[in-house]
């Protein structure tokens, strides 16, 4: 009677030998998936906080299409003209030699290197261009009415793109222009494009333009 129960017993030891291997490596690997999960979960937070500063940086970014123009290094890259007063750091990109021929001519270089806190509207050499050569060697010419036009594009704060989205600012001229515009696209008296804007200087937030101001 002994030997049958005693075989059982052998028997029901035995599976339970086999089946004890199988179940602790399934508990293995639920707990290792387990961990995984947790892993992978408690990591994706961090990586979306890791995102959020280089958008933020991004917004702060020069924006406008001839900004493709600017030169990648050097002194008249955006980095190099950060580092220089606004008329030195203009002097240094090849899109606005006439505007610095002009600062030059007006004897303003160092009234605008040593202002503080200002926004250029600086027009491109196209933007002079537009001008018939006859008035606008007149211009250059007259100092006086020179320094009328140039002062009348810069303004005695150093303006946001959000600021331009619809302001109005007294210039260094005395005069008032206008912005409307928002994201990456602005206007400056309804007639001149932001073509590359945000660009920073030493002293001076710098809005390039496509049309010269006149003053009224």
């Amino acid at each position: 009677m002994s030997s049958p129960l005693r075989l059982r017993r052998t028997a029901v030891a035995v599976a339970a030998a086999a089946v004890l291997p199988f179940a602790l490596t399934a508990c293995s690997d639920s707990g290792r998936d387990s961990a995984s999960t947790a892993d992978k979960s408690s990591a994706a937070p961090a990586a979306s906080q890791a995102a959020t500063p280089d958008a933020s940086m991004a917004m702060d970014q020069p924006f406008g299409p001839a900004c493709a123009g600017v030169p990648k290094e050097g002194a008249g890259s955006f980095d190099g003209m950060a580092k220089d007063p606004v008329a030195t750091a203009a002097s240094n990109n090849p899109a606005l030699s006439t505007l610095v021929t002009a600062v030059k001519q007006a004897g303003l270089v160092d009234t605008l290197n040593n202002a503080k806190d200002i926004t250029v509207f600086a027009p491109t050499n196209d933007a002079f261009a537009k001008l018939p050569k006859a008035d606008l060697d007149k211009v250059l010419a007259d100092k006086a009415t020179l320094t009328k036009i140039l002062t009348y594009h810069v303004v005695g704060q150093k303006l946001t793109p959000k600021q331009l989205e619809n302001g109005s600012f007294e210039t260094l001229e005395k005069g008032k222009l206008t912005t409307t515009g928002s994201g990456e696209s602005y206007k400056v008296n309804d007639t001149s494009n932001v073509v590359c804007g945000d660009v920073k200087t030493a002293n001076a937030n710098v809005y390039i333009v496509d049309t010269v101001l006149m003053p009224k």
